[in-house]
């Protein structure tokens, strides 16, 4: 029997025995966070600079790229560091930090995202009372909230599954440390307090679930009401990004969450992680930039600029 007490480190899943299988994860995977970083921080760096963007639906955009960086960043360095050094290793700190950062942002991310639906919602179908509903201090509050409801589920979660004894070995059968495979390390009826926690979780994701369709059914039904179609067309652009991000993001976690046991294997579960975690800040970016021409306009100002500033600086030297 080994018990919490004796547990120092974990081990994740490795993602090849080979040396150079391991190399060609360590490059795709560096290819991936190099995209987020640069997609998301240049989304970041435009809102944040340009003043035409200080409205509340790129201000919400603000904070879920913010998310997104953090998400991937939790993850995918640790996974990469592992590969390049040929080691399976984190520490039981660095587990438990894991798993309380991810909760803590991927569950704000979904929070975010309910908002956003909202922010639709009301932008579209009650079009006079968007600068009444959607003032500064709201936005403000409405982000802190999501903020906050992750914070509280990571502490929640975190502090309760870890206490929880493990007689099952240290091995996490993910390239993260992942909640579900900690409590599958436990042989005690303690992870029960933990089954009620995450059942508490689901029921609150359902309910924000239900608010996200519910809103998409009455933007539908205002869009389709719309006379011209070009109108139609402009209400349906400025859906279509948060819909797709939405699908991608809800999409691969119920799949994750809800995938029979029939089929489920480590190899599954590791690309299913990988579709949860790491594709989503990586692909967002270029989803809410591919069709938003203000957003687009300002990324290319941006990076002229630094491309003016940079020949500057050479004639200079």
């Amino acid at each position: 029997m080994t018990n919490i007490s004796s547990i120092t480190q974990f081990l994740l899943l490795a993602f090849a025995d080979t040396r150079e299988l391991q190399l060609l994860h360590f490059c795709l995977f560096l290819g991936i966070y190099l995209a987020a970083l640069l997609g998301n921080g240049l989304i970041i760096t435009a809102i944040a600079c340009d003043h035409r963007l200080h409205t509340p639906m790129y201000f919400f955009l603000l904070n879920l790229s913010i998310l997104n960086l953090g998400s991937i960043s939790t993850t995918v360095p640790k996974a990469m560091t592992n590969s390049i050094w040929d080691t399976r290793v984190i520490s039981y700190a660095g587990c438990a930090a894991q798993v309380f950062f991810f909760l803590f942002l991927i569950v704000g991310e979904y929070c975010l995202l309910t908002i956003m639906a909202y922010d639709r919602y009301i932008a579209i179908c009650k079009p006079l009372h968007y600068g009444t509903l959607l003032g500064n201090r709201a936005c403000v509050c409405m982000a802190a909230a999501a903020w906050g409801n992750g914070f509280l589920h990571a502490v929640l979660h975190t502090a309760n599954a870890f206490p929880i004894p493990l007689c099952k070995g240290n091995a996490v059968d993910q390239f993260f440390c992942e909640l579900p495979q900690i409590l599958k390390l436990s042989c005690s009826h303690s992870y029960l307090r933990e089954v009620w926690l995450l059942m508490i979780s689901s029921f609150l994701v359902c309910a924000y679930f239900i608010f996200i369709v519910l809103s998409y059914v009455h933007i539908f039904r205002a869009v389709l009401r719309i006379p011209s179609e070009q109108g139609q067309h402009k209400a349906f652009s400025t859906c279509l990004p948060h819909l797709v991000v939405l699908s991608l993001f809800i999409g691969t976690c119920i799949f994750a969450c809800l995938k029979p046991p029939s089929i489920s294997s480590p190899s599954l579960d590791l690309v299913v992680a990988v579709l949860y975690s790491v594709v989503p800040p990586a692909v967002n970016p270029l989803i809410y930039s591919m069709r938003n021409q203000e957003l687009k306009g300002s990324i290319r100002k941006f990076i002229s600029w630094i491309f003016v500033n940079a020949d500057k600086s050479v004639i200079t030297l």
